[in-house]
């Protein structure tokens, strides 16, 4: 199969070396920057540069760029898709650009899937890519209702050959609900609590705890910025939530109340617990 990948940097890089480790498919690549192109050809992470011509050769695109540009790279070749072609993108985000695409993916005979590698590091970039990545990973699909089942086997297969051992299928609203909590508030709150003034007095007093809050403060402000503001409504809601759970902690604190600070930290215990459960079913 040929399969085209969009955007080669940290993820798309990443997508691009794990199909040329881990199958026998070409794999063509395109990027904003001609010297990543140059690299990934002479890294032997892919095998041909991906143009608008050969768009249409490819089974498979792949799409790895922030939400907007995705969207509007999607639509600036939907004519150059093969026909049947299915067409995916990877991004933080799935109601606006399965929105936007859907309907363009219709009118021009190409199949257009959002999906979700549930992988990645706190750099970014081709240089920070690897074939490794997906191991062990999961993959959110995102398809447009009516979409055939072959079609969502033989995309789950795909993903399947490169490490991911998880695949869930959901909607776009649920998935953008969802990663609210799960990845954007998680980097909203790493972000918050490292701007403490102690962090730059913490040397010798910090281990695992800190390392394990402060990984991914370590941000791309753009991509973050955009994603945030995508998913809006569902980021503002779990932000104004740990907010109040926070103010309740820090009232405890203030009123010296023993029985108050042990009941939360309870409460928060037991929730994880059950969370943890909920990971094994």
């Amino acid at each position: 199969m040929n399969i085209g990948i969009a955007g080669l940097g940290l993820i798309g890089g990443s997508i691009a070396r794990a199909f040329k480790h881990d199958t026998v498919d070409t794999v063509l690549g395109y990027d904003r920057t001609p010297s990543v192109v140059q690299k990934a050809l002479l890294m032997e992470a892919i095998d041909i540069e991906l143009d608008e011509e050969k768009l249409g050769i490819c089974d498979y695109v792949i799409v790895a760029m922030y939400p907007e540009a995705s969207a509007d790279y999607i639509e600036r070749n939907a004519d150059r898709f093969k026909k049947g072609a299915v067409v995916m993108d990877i991004c933080g985000v799935k109601k606006y650009i399965c929105d936007r695409i859907w309907p363009v993916a219709k009118e021009k005979g190409f199949i257009f899937l959002g999906t979700h590698p549930m992988a990645g590091t706190e750099r970014s970039g081709f240089d920070n890519s690897t074939h490794k990545m997906f191991n062990n990973a999961s993959m959110i699909l995102v398809p447009q209702e009516g979409t055939p089942d072959k079609v969502i086997e033989r995309v789950s297969k795909l993903w399947g050959s490169i490490g991911f051992t998880n695949i869930e299928i959901t909607d776009a609203e649920n998935h953008d609900r969802i990663i609210a909590y799960t990845s954007q508030l998680a980097h909203v709150a790493s972000n918050a609590y490292i701007k403490s003034p102690t962090a730059l007095d913490h040397k010798g007093f910090s281990a695992g705890s800190y390392k394990d809050l402060t990984r991914v403060a370590y941000l791309n402000e753009n991509m973050w910025t955009e994603l945030f503001l995508e998913n809006r409504d569902n980021l503002l809601k779990e932000t104004e939530h740990l907010i109040a759970a926070l103010t309740e902690y820090a009232g405890a604190l203030r009123d010296n109340d023993a029985d108050r600070l042990r009941e939360l930290l309870k409460a928060g215990r037991e929730q994880k617990e059950e969370a943890d459960r909920y990971d094994l079913k």
